[in-house]
């Protein structure tokens, strides 16, 4: 009778960890059941559509075409407060688009950092953008951005990394500046990055169970993790209804909250393809620039880390802003600034 029983529940404990290993299907948007297409999508070459969004003024009219990687949570409708006499002054058409699994474009179970430099190539070509173009991301969109560095710099006129991303796991970042970084997380960010990167398979289940907290940085499920700089400034977006659009999660998760913000950071954490502390000067010539912004204040992105990055890649200019916050690039005069920066030098 005990071996039965056994049995019976040691089957039953590999039935429980499997459904809560795997994370459930995602909702693909069109399909049935599924949210539906309101937004204007482009057809890649593998068969994934890409949702997107156009402003500024018309790209025939442009004289700098910018396209924009949003970060973790976020999708192509991101509230950024760019003058509208900026846009004019300097003839700017904005590209911005919903990264794989985000917003209404398709999942990616194979998401990379090479997939998503391809992914925006591919946007360029099909909205016939030109053959050079500016990139820019935000946050955890900055992984694109390496990879646009990596792989398509031919396509590059510039880029911009704003409070970019930082992987505590690039081989050629000493052990020190890394830790140095993560000593800035709180607890459960280290954790849920450690876990993201040594066991991933693990990560969907950590980030759903109820046993032990996992609130952190990268669901901006914290108001702990943001300075005081950036409290202000989420007040006044608050006041202005922008905060709106900076954080419509429902729609921004719709496809499922594993194929967007969890897959992101995985993606994010996993083994690139290259260590961007080894990379070569995209623009030997000096016929483009590569910037990041980093904020001193910032508690989600460690300064030190970037700084490093700076010090080390020397074509790269740093703007270390030191009232900045994670939330930086939503001041007017700040936003401005990064702006002309890349486009004016």
């Amino acid at each position: 009778m005990f071996v039965p029983i056994a049995v019976a529940a040691f089957v039953g404990v590999l039935g429980w960890a499997y459904k809560a290993l795997k994370p459930p299907p995602p909702k693909i948007c069109g399909t049935p059941g599924g949210p539906p297409i309101t937004s204007p999508r482009i057809k890649l070459s593998d068969g994934r559509h890409l949702a997107y969004k156009e402003s500024g003024v018309p790209k025939e009219e442009a004289k700098y075409k910018i396209i924009m990687c949003h970060g973790l949570d976020s999708s192509k409708d991101f509230y950024l407060p760019t003058p509208k006499g900026l846009l004019e002054e300097l003839q700017i058409y904005i590209l911005t688009f919903d990264r794989a699994g985000y917003g209404e474009s398709d999942p990616y179970p194979s998401r990379s950092v090479k997939s998503e430099a391809y992914d925006i190539q591919e946007l360029a070509d099909e909205l016939q953008v030109g053959s050079k173009f500016y990139v820019m991301g935000f946050s955890m969109g900055a992984y694109p951005v390496y990879g646009c560095l990596k792989y398509i710099p031919h396509r590059l006129a510039g880029a911009s990394l704003v409070v970019p991303f930082v992987h505590y796991w690039w081989p050629s970042l000493p052990a020190n500046v890394a830790n140095e970084g993560l000593k800035t997380r709180q607890k459960s960010d280290k954790l849920s990055l450690q876990i993201a990167r040594h066991a991933p398979w693990l990560f969907y289940w950590w980030k759903t169970q109820k046993w032990f907290t996992t609130s952190s940085s990268e669901m901006a499920e914290n108001s702990a993790i943001f300075c005081p700089q950036d409290v202000e400034i989420i007040k006044k977006l608050s006041d202005t209804q922008a905060i709106g659009q900076w954080s419509e999660k429902e729609k921004v998760r719709q496809q499922g909250i594993h194929e967007s913000l969890y897959r992101d950071i995985l993606v994010g954490c996993s083994k690139w393809e290259f260590d961007p502390l080894e990379m070569s000067n995209p623009f030997p010539n000096n016929e483009g620039s590569v910037h990041i912004w980093q904020g001193y204040e910032d508690r989600i992105i460690p300064y030190q880390i970037n700084r490093y990055v700076a010090e080390k890649l020397p074509w790269i200019r740093y703007h270390e802003v030191p009232d900045g916050g994670h939330l930086m690039v939503f001041r007017n005069d700040i936003c401005e600034e990064i702006f002309r920066s890349l486009l004016l030098g």
